[in-house]
């Protein structure tokens, strides 16, 4: 570049000498204008040296760029020094130094970093987008994470970015790590995470749960006075349980007793408390028994960790959280109760010792719910763990009313002949609720339902009254409400054919918003007892709640006989004349 310069300079000085030579010669002279043609040359050839030059220093960039090593890119793990930086690049750790452009400083935790040949820090390139995602098993200190162990797959302990540093992090939580798996750098919300646990819990005042009431006052015993007078519990050294089995017939109410026992003694929680602690609300986790069982070794202890773990976070928090465990016999079973023994036989014990880690129910509320209580392992159901067991019966004529009281409110249309019975529509619906259940509980060979063989030859039989729950009450009240719109649209179509059907649908609902309660005023395409009864028929026949077949084991989930005194439970068949009595007109 250094001869160019100077090559150029005296070409330079030669244009310069030549213009003195012409500025020297007359204007006539013949020699001037040779001088000036030279000139002319000179300074064209000069034009092309330039460009030729410009041209090569191009190639001479382009070449460079072409033969330069590859610049690595690692992950900065933190500053040894005011121009010492502490990098991983490839799995290997290396102290480097920074360039002096870059100040190291402004380099944070698990960014990644330009490193050239001579391993010097020349970039910063920020974190990284993307990278594997994987579980905390365990939160180390305010810095460290342990993570993995899943499948089989190595256990590793992880620094925390400082993107991660202010975040709360939790066992079972996902994070992103770095190609290096020496950093995490972001918190992950998975789609398959703990809160697809999370159930919400209505509005649900005992008043709400009809027919079981010594079910409601054994859990306010066991539940809610603990909870609410807990210096009398410390006064008398009594110890305050931990969890709870709910186990009875299905359909009659044990997930509603549930979710009826989180609202019911949180809002008591709020009412009693003062300052902050009236802001505690519920976090009821539903779980399903087979939703953990899993085919990996090892996956489904691990969600027993994940679920008490979040419980235990969510206590932290401010909540009261509320672990409900439906159908708890096929995952806390014996032996004979599932066909998955090799899981039963490791997953019963981790639920014990996580059992074992709660004090009482001011951490987490346990309710396991079972048809098979008989099947359940002994291990959880001693004193200690499962503290109290309650029945939750089927209702009887009493509370089959009440149930019925539940869904037969008085805002619904009714037929225009109970207005005839009664001097208001309370009262009517109160004497077409007693005749409903009168007919439903009566012993005559209709309702005849199942024959049960005991071990000493006795043969029972049960009718349908003995079989029924408040989920079929809630059944036979949307059957019959279903009927009641149809016949309606069939009457008002019938009325004005001309009229198309959503026409006829909104001139009722208009009717409906004026005169909701009067039974009188030409509303009869309303509820009737014909329809209560035909549907309550329809639901013993459709068998969408009965076993399909004569297997004893299925029936014994629904009857409340001793499993061990019952032979055989046959179905009583109806004859083909009385089928078609009993289901005529359902819909």
């Amino acid at each position: 570049m250094s001869d160019e310069r100077h090559g150029g300079e005296r070409e330079f000085d030669l244009l310069d000498r030549v213009d003195l030579l012409i500025a020297t010669l007359p204007p006539g002279d013949a020699l001037r204008r040779e001088l000036l043609d030279l000139r002319m040359e000179i300074s064209q050839r000069e034009e092309i040296f330039v460009e030729a030059r410009q041209t090569i220093e191009k190639l001479e960039e382009v070449i460079k760029k072409v033969t330069s090593p590859a610049n690595r890119i690692g992950t900065f793990l933190g500053n040894v020094g005011k121009e010492t930086a502490h990098i991983v690049v490839g799995g290997a750790d290396y102290y480097c130094n920074v360039d002096p452009r870059i100040p190291i400083a402004k380099l944070k935790k698990g960014t990644r970093v330009l490193v050239n040949e001579a391993f010097v820090i020349v970039g910063d390139l920020g974190f990284e987008p993307a990278g594997p995602v994987t579980k905390i098993t365990e939160v180390i200190g305010t810095d460290r994470l342990r993570v993995g162990n899943e499948h089989g797959t190595q256990s590793l302990v992880l620094q925390r970015s400082s993107q991660l540093a202010k975040t709360a992090l939790k066992q079972g939580d996902e994070v992103r790590v770095d190609s290096n798996y020496r950093m995490a750098l972001e918190m992950m919300s998975a789609p398959g995470s703990h809160e697809h646990y999370l159930d919400n819990v209505p509005e649900l005042p005992w008043s709400k749960v009809g027919g079981q009431e010594r079910a409601i006052e054994a859990i306010k015993d066991a539940i809610e006075l603990p909870l609410l007078h807990p210096h009398l519990f410390e006064k008398f050294h009594h110890a305050t349980p931990k969890g709870f089995l709910l186990y009875g017939p299905p359909g009659c109410g044990k997930t509603l007793i549930g979710k009826a026992t989180a609202y019911n003694l949180t809002r008591q929680l709020r009412d009693k408390a003062t300052g902050a602690e009236r802001d505690v609300r519920e976090y009821f986790m539903h779980v399903k028994g087979p939703e953990i069982l899993n085919m990996w070794v090892g996956e489904s202890e691990r969600m027993v960790r994940e679920i008490f773990a979040t419980a235990r976070e969510k206590r932290r928090e401010g909540f009261m959280p509320f672990l409900f465990i439906d159908e708890a016999e096929s995952i806390l079973g014996t032996r004979r109760a599932s066909r998955y023994s090799n899981i039963l036989s490791t997953l019963v014990p981790m639920f014990c010792s996580e059992m074992d880690g709660i004090d009482s129910l001011n951490d987490v509320v346990i309710i396991l719910a079972s048809n098979r209580a008989d099947l359940i392992d002994p291990a959880i159901l001693r004193p200690g763990r499962i503290d109290r067991k309650i029945k939750v019966d089927r209702p009887n004529k009493e509370g089959a009313r009440e149930i019925y009281r539940i869904y037969l409110t008085n805002d619904l249309p009714y037929d225009g002949a109970l207005a005839k019975e009664a001097d208001n529509i309370g009262a009517a619906i109160e004497k077409l609720i007693e005749r409903l259940v009168d007919w439903q509980f009566a012993r005559r060979d209709e309702n005849k339902f199942l024959e049960v063989t005991l071990r000493s030859g006795r043969k029972e039989v049960l009718y349908r009254g003995d079989l029924i729950s408040g989920a079929i009450i809630a059944s036979v009240v949307e059957r019959a409400k279903g009927m009641a719109i149809k016949r309606a649209i069939a009457n008002q179509t019938a009325r004005h054919p001309e009229r198309s059907a959503s026409e006829v649908e909104g001139s009722r609902d208009e009717t409906l918003k004026k005169t909701p309660l009067d039974v009188s005023a030409g509303v009869d395409e309303g509820i009737t007892e014909q329809d209560l009864q035909m549907s309550f028929h329809a639901e013993y026949a459709e068998n969408d709640i009965f076993p399909p077949t004569d297997i004893t084991e299925d029936w014994l989930k629904l009857i409340d006989y001793d499993p061990e005194y019952v032979v055989k439970i046959a179905p009583v068949r109806p004859n083909a004349a009385q089928r078609g009595t009993n289901l005529g007109g359902v819909i």
